[in-house]
Order: structure tokens, then sequence, then C-alpha cells
């Protein structure tokens, strides 16, 4: 559909479309709580957010086509990168995801839910908090401004995952794509296999980076200089709020919306290095991270959706760039669809392998030796 626009033209687009597409978005969240309730359908709308998402979503991206826009880099990149309503955007998000949460979880106690209903209200409330709170911290704290890098560790302590604040930018970043990384996933590993190793190794390798950077610092562990702790308090906080203002059934509401959240958010670290991997060097050392190790997809609805997460093989590229001025790359691997298409395929192993296996193949035509599979190298290379 905007194929042949002049990428300035949708440059000038995207700066407001960011916002655009969730001011569309948000407004069905109460719409969902409160639609059916004189009818009693109530607990199938509870589901519609997570329908949305994961159901129109993927239809509208290839309808709606892909991204021409890439931002030149001398003379647009400069100016964009200094542009503070990009963040200021990030900050209204991320205020608006607070109130969301609390307003959830008021929705949670007192609309006349099922069990089906509460499920699937919590399901599509850890779905939106991982696309906007884990999303925009993962964004927040890769920046170094103090106040930028302390709201990455609220939102994403509210959702309880504090630890990928350390693990994703001390541990992801420095191994991506090899066996080292458990958010890397392997060649013809499947999603359920992926997924015990990557909670339990992110959330363990976390404290144990926190420790060793500690140590060098001279500090100690157990001590107000932990960030950790700070965060994990924080969200200790947060349940506690919830216990106040909801009851019980408000702290199960907000643990239950955090594990969804997380559960989201290793779903897609599954999809973005599916099979890649850094070729070993002569001296034994990997090769550094290029656009090559990262899987990129370039459709638009999906990259106004998740401010640009998509364009993942520059993110890892270059990691500090900020999400407007991230470029797309034609030679870096590209995925058949975007982040919500392929999530639903994921989540279906055997479907998952049949799609994205050949292109894993192809990619690597006449290497494939050097393919991953249980944390060791298929053959040994030369």
């Amino acid at each position: 559909m905007f194929a042949n626009m002049h990428s300035d033209t949708m440059l000038k687009i995207k700066k407001w479309g960011y916002l655009a597409f969730w001011a569309l978005v948000l407004p069905l969240l109460p719409m969902s709580a409160f639609i059916g309730r004189e009818a009693g359908t109530q607990d199938y709308w509870a589901w519609f957010i997570y329908f949305v998402v994961f159901g129109i979503i993927p239809v509208l991206d290839y309808l709606i086509g892909k991204d021409p826009s890439n931002p030149d880099e001398e003379i647009q990149v400069p100016s964009l990168s200094q542009e503070r309503l990009y963040t200021y955007s990030l900050f209204l998000m991320g205020f608006l995801w607070l109130a969301v949460l609390f307003f959830a979880g008021w929705v949670f106690v007192n609309n006349d839910y099922s069990w089906f209903g509460q499920l699937g209200w919590i399901v599509s409330i850890g779905t939106v908090g991982g696309i906007i709170a884990i999303n925009l911290g993962h964004e927040f704290v890769h920046k170094d401004p103090k106040l930028e890098n302390w709201m990455g560790g609220l939102l994403l302590s509210s959702v309880t995952y504090a630890g990928f604040k350390v693990e994703h930018v001390r541990g992801h970043h420095v191994h991506v794509s090899t066996p080292e990384d458990a958010s890397s996933s392997q060649y013809n590993q499947g999603l359920y296999e992926f997924l015990p190793r990557a909670f339990k190794h992110n959330f363990l390798n976390a404290w144990k980076l926190e420790k060793q950077y500690l140590e060098r610092k001279g500090k100690k562990n157990l001590s107000v200089h932990n960030e950790l702790i700070w965060w994990y308090a924080i969200s200790a906080l947060f349940a506690v709020a919830f216990g106040l203002a909801f009851g019980w059934m408000g702290v199960l509401f907000f643990v239950a919306q955090s594990f969804v959240a997380a559960f989201t958010l290793e779903v897609i670290n599954y999809i973005e290095h599916y099979g890649l991997h850094r070729r070993v060097k002569d001296n034994g050392r990997y090769e550094r991270v290029t656009p090559a190790h990262s899987w990129n997809s370039n459709y638009l609805l999906t990259n106004l959706a998740l401010f640009q997460l998509q364009r993942h093989s520059d993110h890892h590229a270059y990691a500090k760039r900020r999400y407007q001025v991230l470029r797309h790359y034609d030679e870096s691997p590209q995925l058949p669809g975007g982040y919500a298409a392929m999530y639903v395929l994921a989540l279906v192993p055997p479907l998952w392998k049949k799609v994205m296996n050949p292109r894993v193949e192809a990619y690597y035509e006449g290497e494939m030796d050097q393919l991953f599979r249980d944390g060791r190298r298929v053959n040994n290379i030369a």
C-alpha cells in the first residue's frame, strides 16, 4: 500500500504514527471491559484485545505492506536522534501503561467474569504489557540518560521482569547468536524447548552479571548498590498496592499479567534470532555482531505498534540507536511476516519449523555444518 511512497514522506507520517496507532488501540481496552455485561457475553469480550493483536493485526500487516522509509545517515539521522518528541512519546506511553495496569486490575476484580473471562482478561492485559511495558522498557534501558534508564527499570518492574534490564544489555547483547545466549534460539529448536531455559537462565544470569559488576566496582552484592534488589522491590510494592486496592484477587492479577508479559517477550526473543549464528574466527573468538545476526521484519503496521523493534538487525548492530532512526537492511535475513504473525506461528512448532527452517538453510547455504544443535556445533569448524 505504501511501498512506492517517498521515504521522506513516510518518515513524516511515522513521526506521529506511533502515537496514532495506540490512540486507536488503547480505547479498545475499556470497550472490551464494559461491552457485553448486559448481554452476559463479557467473558468472550475479555479476549478481544488478544484477538486484535494476534488475529486482526497480522492480516492488516499484509494488507498495508512494508515500510519504504530509511533515514539518510548523514542528513536525517543526526536531527531525528535529537528530536525530543520521540522520547516524550515513550514516556507518555509508559505512564499510560501504568494507568491501564491499575484500571485493568479494577476490571478484573469488579467485572462478573467466570474463570474463562478472567483468563482472557489476564492474557489480553499481559499481552499489552509485553508490547508496551517490556518493549518500551527495552528501548529505555539501552539509553545513557538516567531518567530514561530508570523509566526502563520502572516499566520492567511493572511486569516483574526487572532482570531483563541487566541480562539483556550485559548478557544477550554480548553473546547474541551464540550457544552461550539463552535468548538466541537454535536451529530446529521448538518454542517449548526454548522457553524453560530462557526463563531460568535469564533470571539467574541477571543476578550473576550484577554481582560481577559490583565486584569490579569494589562493592558488595547484597547492598543498596545492587539495582536488581531495587527493581524487584518496586515490583513487590506494585503487588502490595494491588493487594491494598483490590485484595488478594488484585495480587493474583498483577502476578499473572506479569507472567503473560514475560512469556510474550520470550516468544519474541525466540523469533528474533532463530537459527542464526556468529561464525568463529581463527583466534577462537566469535565474529562481531552485525545486521546478519537478527531476523528483520519491515511490515509498517507492526513497526509502528512496536516502535520499530522489528528493525532488530540494526538494533543489535548499533544498540544505542534510537528507535526512530533504526534502518531496514535488505541483506539481513527477513521474516515472512510481522512479529504478530510470527508469534502465532511460533506457538505451533511443526508449522514454525516448516516455514522457518528452509529460510535458515537457504541463508546458510554451503555452511550448514556451523548451525547449533543442543548448545554445540553440529561439526567442528576447520
